[in-house]
């Protein structure tokens, strides 16, 4: 019996160094985690025998699997506050002869049988620590790979979501990130874009994408030798997810063509990615740094007449033939949308009629203006017009020899006309006052910078009143611009029924322009916080109510 007990300890020891190494390949993950775990469950199942209160620490030797228990003393000189925890000097050198107080000695236990209950503890306390180690394996292989293509097993399709078996770890592809009308089945291979990957309590989770632009980027450098290599660039790429595509390029070798390398040999390469994406058409765009060119190129097959770019409202105004209004605006204005898409740009498709309506309305409207406010005859005020004056500022601080030059037109005419229009100014900013007045607006709105009478009278309006009303906005709501309607859409698109600009919108403020006002108008909350603590004892911050009743009873 007495060589029993060692032959059964070496094959207990060579079990449990088995079973580390048996579930660090399974889930690979690092040996060591696993050894650690076993220690963590063995700590805890030595507590229950010997009682909780008591430190006790485990250590199994990786290499040839022997397994010591101890519990950890400190010693204390005097009396002890915690028999589980400290011992006393002198208890302690009968321990260790060299013992000091404020040292810690190791006291060894035996061994411990493992009953039913403290082995389905370890177990899981084993379970909970390698699944933790699973987890983030999957998320530290998985978080540097976004933006990649990865082929998957379906697993399973729940609630219209499909779960991929990525084989170390599952996906996602949710509902809205699906080629619509597309058909998983479980077993079915499936490729997608890495989206994104989270880390949550319950694991990682992994978004998979199959409507991206991004998924069609990566599905061309895949059938493109001359975009894995850099040769040709995708610069830019929309899409409608199963119905259609575009997608610019650029060549940066002049002997070879981005858009027919795309196609490749009768259309091989293009038709990969395409029956990928289930049927989805792919426009092939040649890219050009020249926005016009670019949105001539985007609208295709269209023929495009003539285009207006506005830089500062960051819309392209497009000009077509009649008969190639619909061509352009395309089915459900699906052709106009990706263009938009594709050139980050919003894009207003007008005909050759609307134009010319919409230039002789403008023109009109500014040629009363003139009349009105300048008190000239519709001669003088059409001449202005035509040469380029849109409003009175222009007319008021443009140099008052471009005025001259115009024929028909000299120095003292220049000049007089700039005098009506600063008069014409000065009455609306009267006017404006008054109003702002009317509606409330506190004086003191008038002092930021940036803001003028009429712009104040928008924010009475908006019941933006005092520093306070215009401190509490965040810069999108004072300027954010609004979504331009498209003067073409579709007959059955859904109307907007909300306006997503903000209030000085239509002023074309800057976003610097309105971080400006808005820190002004909070201004005087930090001088009322310095008063408060300059105010306070020794500058400290002031008491609360509850500090101050404390304070009171004492």
């Amino acid at each position: 019996m007495a060589t029993a007990a060692p032959a059964a300890a070496t094959a207990n020891r060579a079990e449990l160094l088995a079973i580390a190494d048996s579930v660090a390949r399974e889930k690979l993950i690092d040996r060591g985690i696993v050894i650690e775990a076993m220690e963590d469950a063995i700590q805890r199942a030595a507590r229950a025998r010997y009682g909780q209160e008591n430190d006790i620490r485990a250590k199994l030797d990786p290499q040839s699997g022997d397994l010591r228990l101890w519990r950890v003393l400190e010693v204390v000189d005097g009396d002890i506050e915690d028999y589980y925890k400290q011992i006393d000097l002198k208890g302690a050198q009968k321990l260790k002869g060299d013992a000091a107080v404020g040292d810690f000695i190791v006291d060894p236990l035996p061994p411990i049988e493992f009953g039913r209950i403290a082995a389905q503890a370890a177990k899981q306390v084993i379970f909970q620590k390698v699944r933790d180690a699973e987890r983030e394996r999957q998320y530290e292989e998985f978080k540097d790979r976004v933006g990649e293509v990865i082929t998957g097993v379906v697993k399973r399709v729940e609630f219209g979501h499909v779960v991929v078996d990525l084989g170390r770890a599952e996906g996602v592809i949710r509902r809205d990130a699906q080629i619509p009308r597309e058909m998983h089945r479980v077993g079915d291979r499936v490729r997608s874009l890495i989206l994104r990957v989270a880390r949550e309590t319950r694991g990682p989770q992994i978004f998979l994408s199959r409507a991206h632009p991004d998924f069609m980027k990566k599905l061309f450098a895949q059938e493109v030798p001359e975009i894995y290599d850099g040769i040709i660039e995708i610069k830019a790429a929309a899409r409608d997810p199963g119905s259609r595509a575009k997608i610019g390029v650029i060549s940066y070798d002049s002997s070879i063509d981005p858009v027919g390398a795309c196609v490749g040999m009768k259309g091989s390469r293009v038709q990969a990615v395409v029956q990928e994406m289930q049927g989805e058409k792919i426009d092939i765009i040649p890219w050009s740094e020249d926005t016009a060119t670019f949105v001539v190129n985007a609208l295709q097959p269209a023929t495009v007449a003539r285009v207006v770019i506005d830089e500062e409202e960051g819309r392209i105004e497009v000009v077509v033939p009649d008969d190639q209004l619909s061509l352009a605006i395309g089915r459900r204005g699906q052709n106009v949308r990706l263009a938009s898409q594709l050139t980050s740009s919003q894009i207003d498709i007008l005909t050759e009629a609307d134009a010319s309506e919409k230039r002789q309305r403008e023109f009109v409207e500014r040629s009363e203006m003139f009349q009105t406010e300048l008190d000239v005859d519709e001669t003088l005020a059409q001449l202005l017009v035509a040469e380029g004056f849109t409003s009175l500022e222009e007319v008021a601080y443009v140099e008052a020899d471009e005025i001259a030059s115009i024929e028909g037109l000299d120095d003292d005419i220049a000049a007089e006309l700039q005098s009506r229009a600063g008069e014409a100014l000065e009455r609306r900013e009267a006017a404006a006052r008054e109003e702002r007045q009317g509606l409330g607006v506190e004086d003191a709105l008038a002092d930021l910078p940036h803001l003028t009478e009429q712009m104040l009278v928008t924010l009475g309006k908006a019941n933006i009143r005092t520093l306070d009303d215009l401190a509490d906005l965040a810069t999108d709501e004072l300027i954010q611009k609004k979504r331009p309607e498209p003067r073409r859409r579709a007959e059955n698109a859904p109307q907007r029924t909300e306006d997503k600009g903000g209030i000085l919108a239509e002023y074309g403020l800057s976003e610097e322009q309105g971080n400006e006002i808005i820190m002004a108008a909070r201004a005087h909350w930090f001088e009322d916080e310095a008063e408060d603590q300059a105010q306070s004892p020794s500058g400290d911050a002031p008491q609360t109510e509850e500090a101050a009743d404390a304070e009171s009873s004492q």
